[in-house]
């Protein structure tokens, strides 16, 4: 299935790093989430109860990375996909997640995951 929902520049703030001064304070995080889902149900019905909600998606976004407080980037993102897949059923994603000023050079640093439930787990394959 080529069909997605996309959520792009989400910011959440959240105790991140592995510095202690880091874990005193909050700072943003960005994501980007692009999220396998048959849009043509929603597309043919244009009832929201059909369609993956990305308001509720990028709630749970906010509130797994600011109960996580991850230490490395790696396992938000990895924390991050599992929950998203479990709780909204979500065959494939790709996930990207920013520390803008990390690196005084760069905008921003980060990773980028891409992952695929085992068949047979999900309902929106």
């Amino acid at each position: 299935m080529a069909d997605s929902v996309l959520i792009e520049n989400l910011v959440v703030e959240t105790v991140v790093g592995v510095y202690d001064w880091e874990r005193e304070v909050t700072q943003a995080l960005v994501v980007d989430l692009d999220m396998a889902w048959d849009n043509r149900i929603p597309g043919r019905s244009d009832d929201v109860a059909d369609a993956l909600d990305y308001a509720a998606v990028s709630e749970r976004v906010g509130q797994c990375l600011q109960e996580l407080k991850p230490r490395l980037l790696e396992h938000g993102a990895e924390v991050l996909a599992e929950v998203l897949q479990r709780e909204f059923g979500i065959s494939w994603l790709r996930l990207t997640l920013r520390k803008p000023g990390a690196v005084p050079a760069a905008k921003s640093v980060g990773v980028c995951i891409e992952r695929s439930a085992r068949e047979g787990e999900l309902g929106n394959a």
